[in-house]
């Protein structure tokens, strides 16, 4: 069963809009709700793999893929896959993997991605290059 979840601390300096927003730019998600802790989370989820779209596109127009399949493979355990992303330039459209949460100083965007072939899924968002060019484009994985 295919379960993505993202979440986002929302700090009392930001606006959740453009929390919700600097998500959006790279997943389209199916219900958003809200949790209360040291600060307020953003927790938005998806049950399908096509919510990632717009994060496999974003892989290609900023030509990282390399760097990004190094991420999603360390970030595989099991039949979960987590990754971050920076916050603030998320907010703006671009993509920036990071390895802690202090490289954000806003928080993170933390990916959850629950599939039974993590492989064939970082395959699809990230295949394996040959001079910043993918040697394949594979379909995406089924839910």
């Amino acid at each position: 069963m295919t379960r993505i979840v993202v979440t986002a601390e929302v700090r009392p300096s930001e606006d959740e809009d453009k929390v919700k927003v600097a998500i959006a730019h790279f997943f389209t998600f199916k219900s958003v709700k809200y949790e209360e802790g040291r600060f307020r989370i953003l927790v938005a989820e998806s049950p399908t793999l096509a919510s990632l779209t717009k994060l496999h596109r974003a892989l290609r127009e900023e030509r990282i893929l390399d760097a990004a399949r190094k991420y999603l493979r360390r970030g595989m355990e099991g039949d979960r896959l987590t990754f971050m992303i920076h916050k603030q330039a998320a907010s703006v459209g671009r993509l920036t993997f990071i390895d802690s949460e202090n490289e954000s100083p806003l928080g993170p965007i933390t990916f959850t991605v629950f599939h039974r072939d993590l492989e064939a899924v970082v395959d699809w968002l990230a295949p394996r290059t040959s001079r910043g060019r993918p040697l394949w484009e594979n379909p995406i994985p089924e839910d």
